[in-house]
């Protein structure tokens, strides 16, 4: 069981519950994401709403027919967007090879991280917790063999709603080699890829209610009713054939580290520190890929869970601690911090080949091929003894009070 090299991680209401964010009365509610006219298209719903029978892509009628005490709330999708990037990044902190197929869930191929991060099983807990610890949202992670069975694992590991109520998930579904078989028979047809409700109709058509009795079906059977592609298909994935890999194609957007603090910090010094150990990370992950980015970010978010965010394009790629950090200190120093900050983030955008030079914008003047020559003996330190083994130094006492 610990060498399974297919994670599918699926986030539990992922819009409704970015919403929630924003709007903490939201939780406990019914909630529905999409419009509320009537041409609305339920975008989401809450696992409240979902135990009324409200479902995903339902007309906004009959969800309200279904559910007539719930909130309607409007999508946000640049919101979405931008949750969705971090929780990528932190699947990028396990393996490089990951394939999204939405904004709110995505294939790891983590068949190379298992002598660094331990067995499939662990690496999924794991996950799921950065993911809550990064980002404030749940997520169900299924483990398997091929990309078939990680999917319908991450279905298993779900929440689930009924007019019972909702019912907390298990969170991680591990499918070991030897259950494979059984665990992907018991499933319904419609269960796998490829059968909507026009196939499905076929199969009901041929007595096929179950994968397991669609894998008793002759392929040629198949391929006459449904035609030659999709009958072998269907064919192929009931008998537990997948070969399919993770297919990563995406190339990084931008590069980013936050913090969400146990306590509201109101504290400079305390923030500026911060903001150096999350610059370092920033530009320890951006060298290690090869990259540099023009456009510095710096995000926070106040105890009553606004977001300020602020960006500096700079005329030169960088990705350097000193460019980044400094230039990240400077916009903070733009905010009135007498309400406090409850989470922070520093960023790197508009990645691309590192140019000739790396410039240290304020502070002490050190010349770019002396901070190269510093970065990479810092990065050949970690890469041997690993990250914890050496870091930035934070500012001195009369640097942190005098700005």
């Amino acid at each position: 069981m610990g060498d399974l090299p297919i994670l599918h991680v699926d986030m539990d209401a992922f819009y409704v519950e970015v919403e929630r964010q924003n709007d903490p009365s939201l939780i406990g509610k019914a909630v529905i994401v999409g419009g509320e006219s009537e041409r609305g298209v339920v975008a989401s719903a809450s696992y409240e709403a979902r135990s009324m029978g409200v479902r995903s892509a339902m007309s906004s009628v009959l969800a309200k027919k279904l559910c007539p005490d719930a909130v309607f709330v409007r999508s946000n999708f640049s919101r979405y967007r931008e949750v969705s990037e971090q929780v990528h990044e932190i699947f990028y902190s396990v393996t490089p090879h990951i394939e999204p197929i939405a904004l709110d869930e995505a294939f790891l191929d983590i068949s190379g991280a298992h002598k660094l991060f331990g067995g499939s099983e662990t690496i999924a807990w794991q996950l799921r917790n950065d993911v809550y610890v990064g980002v404030g949202l749940d997520c169900s992670v299924g483990v398997a063999r091929s990309k078939l069975l990680a999917k319908l694992a991450s279905v298993a590991a779900k929440p689930t709603a009924s007019p019972r109520g909702v019912q907390p998930g298990r969170g991680v579904f591990v499918v070991p080699s030897e259950e494979e078989t059984s665990f992907l028979q018991a499933h319904p047809v419609e269960a796998l890829w490829g059968v909507g409700s026009v196939t499905f109709a076929r199969l009901e058509a041929l007595g096929i209610s179950t994968v397991g009795e669609l894998a008793a079906v002759p392929e040629d059977v198949l391929v006459e009713t449904l035609g030659a592609s999709h009958g072998a298909q269907l064919s192929e994935l009931s008998r537990n054939i997948d070969h399919r890999r993770v297919h990563s194609q995406r190339k990084s957007k931008s590069i980013s580290h936050e913090e969400t603090f146990a306590q509201d910090v109101f504290d400079r010094a305390h923030l500026v520190s911060e903001i150096i150990r999350l610059s370092d990370a920033v530009s320890t992950r951006a060298r290690r890929k090869g990259l540099a980015g023009r456009t510095v970010h710096l995000k926070i978010r106040r105890p009553d869970l606004r977001y300020v965010t602020r960006s500096v394009t700079l005329s030169e790629a960088v990705s350097t601690l000193p460019a980044i950090s400094e230039t990240a200190t400077a916009m903070l120093d733009q905010l009135d911090l007498t309400e406090g900050v409850r989470l922070l983030g520093v960023g790197l955008s508009g990645l691309g080949p590192p140019g000739p030079q790396q410039l240290s914008l304020v502070g002490e003047e050190l010349s770019d091929p002396a901070w190269g020559e510093l970065s990479n003996a810092m990065d050949r330190i970690r890469e041997r003894y690993g990250h914890s083994a050496i870091g930035p130094g934070l500012p001195r006492k009369n640097e942190e009070t005098n700005g």
